[in-house]
């Protein structure tokens, strides 16, 4: 089978080719494609020596990145890594065995608490835990390290990913696009190790924790949007009648509104806690459509287990 190693990278000279020569020796029959999100060092020409494919992405982020690889290159098992060294190589292999074996559409190496743990600034570990509960709870049991960026991929997975995100909440939209379509995903515990010398993270804890939580909710209202609009019609209609109950109480025992711009405020809220609900079952019909088209584009691509 046609397996491509995809390995985004920007400002990676120092550990790319190290990187791919150790995919190349895990992966040997495997393409190798380098794709330079725009670097301002020699990345590009490193991995090009070292025996990469390589590809450059101009529109920054590694969302934009995933976006052009998962459009432009053609195989039967993907698997995608960080350039920066951080990813064990040596894993790869089982990845790919695991989701031939299950005939899954994802498998995530997730970072292995005994050397990642020690490995992440306290603000990502304290970020990652925190994002993976709340994808859990609006959608459902997830995967336990969403923000792994070691994954290995079906054609039918990566060929029906919409691929909206920009930077790093691209691994959360692939997590969430498996649970909304209800996918066979695995996790398989993979070794995580210090970044190679002279690279530095490009991930802001907090700016891009921001980011990734605000894309979660994003999600929870494009996915379930009945749920999202029918909470805020609860919260708005509970506003109301806390602000109208006494205007109410007040009419009955002396036929008077005291206060009436209170009682047009309490009716205004309530208008819209109506309105949100309606939002709501509509654009519940519309996520329902929009969902069945994504299933019928990954429906249109063989299984592994016939492509094999």
């Amino acid at each position: 089978m046609d397996i491509a190693v995809l390995l985004p990278c920007y400002n990676e000279e120092a550990a790319i080719a190290d990187v791919v020569a150790a995919f190349k020796q895990a992966l040997p029959k495997a393409s190798i494609y380098v794709y330079d999100n725009n670097s301002s060092d020699q990345t590009a020409q490193v991995a090009r020596d070292a025996g990469a494919i390589v590809r450059t992405e101009y529109h920054r982020g590694k969302g934009n990145v995933v976006r052009r690889m998962f459009a432009d290159i053609e195989a039967d098992i993907y698997l995608m890594a960080d350039g920066d060294g951080t990813y064990d190589a040596q894993a790869a292999p089982e990845l790919v065995q695991k989701l031939m074996d299950e005939n899954a559409d994802m498998v995530v190496g997730a970072r292995a608490k005994d050397q990642g743990e020690k490995l992440y600034r306290p603000g990502h570990r304290f970020g990652n835990r925190m994002l993976n509960g709340v994808v859990r709870t609006l959608f459902g049991e997830g995967v336990t390290d969403m923000l792994s960026g070691y994954r290995a991929f079906s054609r039918r997975f990566v060929k029906s990913f919409p691929a909206t995100a920009r930077g790093f909440e691209t691994e959360t939209e692939l997590t969430i696009h498996a649970l909304k379509l209800r996918l066979s995903v695995f996790e398989l515990p993979t070794h995580y190790y210090d970044r190679a010398e002279g690279t530095q993270s490009k991930l802001s804890t907090y700016k891009d924790g921001i980011r990734i939580l605000s894309f979660i909710v994003f999600f929870f209202k494009e996915i379930k949007p009945f749920l999202f609009f029918g909470l805020v019609s609860v919260v708005l209609a509970l506003i109301s009648l806390g602000v109208g109950m006494p205007v109410v109480f007040d009419y009955f025992e002396t036929g008077l509104v005291p206060r009436f711009p209170t009682a047009v405020l309490s009716m205004g809220v309530m208008l819209c806690a109506v309105l949100s609900f309606i939002c709501g079952v509509i654009l519940d019909t519309v996520s329902r459509g929009r969902i069945e088209n994504i299933r019928l584009s990954y429906l249109s691509y063989p299984a592994l287990s016939e492509e094999a």
